[in-house]
């Protein structure tokens, strides 16, 4: 079984899709949400994205899921995958929107790179275009799984925030 790749070009519904979700989480978690941000490709004007929101939510422990997976859930968010060995992740469907709702403990430094490499591709048109193409690049393969084509995004994202760290 195979997996095709479909981007779309950049969408400026994408942001009013963020809030949307934001406002939703934290109605649900109130002053549990430590922060919230919208991330990935879908945050960057002018960046194609596969239509799917990421969304990073900040709590105070990701571990100790009683103080904040009952909420989402009983908003309509489902826990979908769990990682306790790295940085305690956990990641949520949205309810009505095509969501990643990424969960992470205060101070993890995913947080920080996520929040870099966003920035960076914000502000800088030629890493910017680099990303674009890798991307479409590979998007024009099949791949056994979701998963292997954002591991075969890894080196230019690397490469990228390397420079974006100077």
């Amino acid at each position: 079984m195979s997996v095709r790749i479909l981007l779309e070009n950049y969408n400026p519904e994408w942001p009013e899709l963020y809030r949307r979700e934001a406002n939703r989480i934290s109605a649900a978690l109130d002053r549990r949400v430590l922060q919230i941000e919208h991330a990935g490709s879908t945050a960057v004007p002018g960046l194609a994205a596969k239509p799917t929101i990421d969304v990073i939510l900040v709590v105070a422990n990701s571990a100790d899921e009683s103080v904040y997976v009952p909420d989402l859930e009983a908003a309509g968010y489902l826990l979908r995958i769990r990682e306790p060995h790295w940085y305690e992740h956990r990641m949520f469907k949205g309810p009505r929107t095509d969501i990643n709702l990424h969960v992470f403990s205060r101070g993890c430094p995913e947080i920080d790179r996520m929040l870099r490499f966003r920035n960076w591709l914000r502000s800088n048109a030629a890493d910017h275009d680099l990303y674009a193409r890798t991307k479409m690049d590979l998007a024009q393969h099949e791949w056994g799984q979701v998963q292997d084509y954002a591991d075969a995004k890894t080196a230019v994202i690397e490469e990228i925030l390397a420079r974006a760290r100077v």
